[in-house]
């Protein structure tokens, strides 16, 4: 892993929380392979979550996002916070993205660093010279590798295949194929703690081994295998072609080998 750059995007308000010793745990590991390590602390940050017209939009004008972002990013006119994480996901090779899961989703915290840094023309877009559409497989972030590390409540077999919440890579669906691969970066299958709440000494201590396993993989590990948009498997309206997979329905669809 030496010579790579990994940013590790973090978001529990509690320092000595499970995720907060899994993530200095995962970091300090990724140091001793080489590895220079970035880090968003997103609560220590104090980051601003929230996605309005400040700096972005002339007053008593309808704040219109992806139109005003697109010209701030296009003009050098982001906030400085913005433009500093998108400085540090330009340098990375990968990108550790870890939360708690509440209510089966991403911390508002974690949601708004993806509304304010994943904007228009930056994670997204449409080529000025080409008029290439900039996503999947031309998306601006390919060969970026990116994981998520997540804790939760639920027991293990609650987010396997035939589990009460949802298989936990098709509940992580949205983060997983609608910003990583959406965005061009390779999407890892991603990596869960249950029954966070409950582990003791021993329990923790095997998360972090596990952990360290998945970190020894992140530029070896074979990625999630989404279909490309522009190789034929999608109609122009963005559906799965009759071809592929006939009659069938869901999220594994949009999966290769699903």
């Amino acid at each position: 892993m030496n010579d790579t750059t990994v940013l590790w995007v973090h978001a529990h308000p509690e320092p000595d929380s499970l995720n907060g010793r899994l993530a200095r745990h995962g970091m300090s590991h990724l140091r001793t392979t080489g590895a220079t390590v970035l880090e968003s602390d997103l609560y220590r940050m104090g980051w601003r979550p929230i996605l309005d017209r400040q700096g972005l939009a002339p007053e008593g004008e309808p704040f219109r996002p992806t139109e005003h972002v697109r010209a701030a990013f296009a003009t050098g006119r982001l906030p400085a916070d913005v433009a500093a994480e998108q400085k540090k996901i330009r340098r990375a090779d990968g990108i550790v993205v870890q939360f708690p899961l509440w209510w089966y989703g991403m911390p508002a915290m974690l949601k708004g660093w993806f509304d304010r840094v994943f904007v228009a023309g930056f994670a997204f877009g449409t080529d000025p010279d080409t008029g290439r559409r900039l996503r999947f497989e031309h998306g601006p972030f390919i060969g970026k590798r990116a994981l998520v590390v997540a804790t939760m409540g639920d027991r293990p077999a609650s987010i396997g295949p035939r589990g009460k919440s949802g298989h936990f890579p098709e509940l992580m669906f949205g983060l997983l194929h609608g910003t990583f691969a959406y965005t061009g970066m390779s999407a890892l299958p991603p990596f869960a703690v249950p029954s966070a709440d409950f582990l003791d000494d021993a329990g923790v201590s095997q998360a972090a081994a596990e952990l360290t396993h998945r970190l020894d993989g992140l530029f070896t590990e074979r990625p999630l295998a989404y279909r490309p948009q522009f190789q034929g498997d999608y109609t122009d309206e963005w559906e799965l072609a009759d071809h592929v997979r006939p009659g069938e329905a869901g999220l594994s669809v949009h999966l290769h080998d699903g």
